[in-house]
């Protein structure tokens, strides 16, 4: 004789209603990764550029494997062989720091028909000198160095006045403003009387 759902549930209460499982169970949340209120956030320190006036080049010549070192100002163009190196910016890092030298640099090539052809812009680097793109049949040129670093401006301060001397007269005290009087009101205006014409 088949027990009943009452006599099943006091023989074994845990059976009697099994919770169904889910099928697809949800997937794991991701952790939290925002800052909480107590971590402590690092932020790098933006690194400091030192701008120089000149900038230090090597050139090498395929042909006869020459390799021929120059300079050249910010904004002066220097050539070498066929090539025209124009350097527009030259940066360095202070010492405390690794070490950094790049440059800014347009390179020229000038064509047997006496065209000037730009062959290259954007950023050299003296660590990595393979990383620019001059691609030329017959020379090479790459960073070496920045020299003669330039004066940084200098943030001024806000001027403060200087204090008074002791031989100089102080100056007068300010008066404090008074207000002004305060104003009438004004008077209503009369029309003016026109005499009458006897008739």
């Amino acid at each position: 004789m088949p027990l009943s759902p009452v006599q099943r549930a006091r023989v074994n209460p845990q059976q009697a209603n099994p919770s169904p499982q889910p099928l697809n169970p949800p997937p794991p949340q991701p952790a939290d990764s925002a800052p909480q209120p107590d971590d402590t956030v690092v932020t790098e320190t933006p690194t400091q550029k030192i701008v120089n006036g000149r900038a230090v080049f090597s050139g090498l010549d395929k042909i006869t494997g020459r390799i021929i070192a120059f300079d050249a100002a910010i904004g002066e163009t220097v050539q070498f062989g066929a090539l025209q190196v124009t350097a527009r910016a030259c940066y360095t890092r202070p010492p405390t720091e690794a070490t950094n030298t790049d440059a800014f640099v347009d390179v020229d090539e000038v064509t047997l028909k006496g065209e000037i052809k730009r062959i290259f812009t954007g950023w050299m680097f003296a660590s990595s000198p393979g990383l620019h793109a001059v691609e030329h049949p017959i020379y090479d040129v790459w960073l070496t160095d920045c020299t003669s670093p330039l004066p940084t401006p200098v943030a001024q301060s806000a001027a403060q006045p200087a204090p008074a001397s002791a031989g100089a007269p102080a100056p007068a005290p300010q008066r404090p403003r008074q207000p002004p009087p305060p104003r009438q009101p004004a008077a209503p205006p009369v029309a003016p009387t026109v005499p009458s014409q006897a008739r």
